[in-house]
C-alpha cells in the first residue's frame, strides 16, 4: 500500500469564501482555528517581517497574534480562546494540532472587513511563516440559528 502525504491548508478557497457568503449568516460567528507549527518559521515570502535569528513556528505566530489583536478588535472582533494542543481524545491518533483558538468576530461582514484589512495584511507573514497547516471551521450559535 502507498501511503500518499496529508493535504495541507493554509489559505481559504475561493469556493469555501463563496460557500460562507452564500451561508447568509446573521448575528456573531465563531472561529475554530486548528493550528500545526512548522518546527522553524519560514519567512522565505516575507523576508521583510523575518527576524534576525531563526525562531520556531510558535514564537512567529505570537508575533502574528500580537499585531493582529489591536486590529481584531477595531474591527469587531475578539479573542475568546487559545490553548495548546495534542492528541485527540476521540478522532485519529496520527493526528494533532499545536493551538486551538476561538475567534469571535461581530459579524460575518467584520470577519471580512478584518481579513482584507491593509495594517492586518502586513503583518499576515507571521502567521505564513508559523503555520505547517490549519483548519478554520466557523462557528454559529445553533440555539440563535433555530
Amino acid at each position: 500500500m502507498t501511503s500518499h502525504p496529508r493535504a495541507c491548508y493554509l489559505e481559504p478557497s475561493y469556493e469555501a469564501g463563496r460557500q460562507l457568503v452564500q451561508r447568509n449568516l446573521s448575528g456573531s460567528v465563531v472561529m475554530l482555528n486548528l493550528l500545526r507549527f512548522r518546527a522553524v518559521a519560514d519567512y522565505t515570502a516575507n523576508p521583510e517581517l523575518a527576524p534576525a535569528a531563526p525562531i520556531s513556528g510558535a514564537e512567529a505566530f505570537d508575533r502574528y497574534i500580537r499585531h493582529t489583536l489591536p486590529i481584531l478588535r477595531e474591527t469587531g472582533g475578539d479573542l475568546l480562546f487559545v490553548g495548546r494542543g495534542g492528541p485527540f481524545l476521540i478522532g485519529p491518533a496520527d493526528e494533532q494540532w499545536d493551538l486551538a483558538m476561538l475567534v469571535r468576530q461581530s459579524s460575518i461582514g467584520s470577519f471580512f472587513s478584518f481579513a482584507s484589512h491593509e495594517p492586518y495584511l502586513a503583518g499576515l507573514g507571521h502567521r505564513t511563516a508559523a503555520v505547517a497547516d490549519s483548519r478554520l471551521l466557523p462557528l454559529v450559535d445553533h440555539v440563535a440559528a433555530a
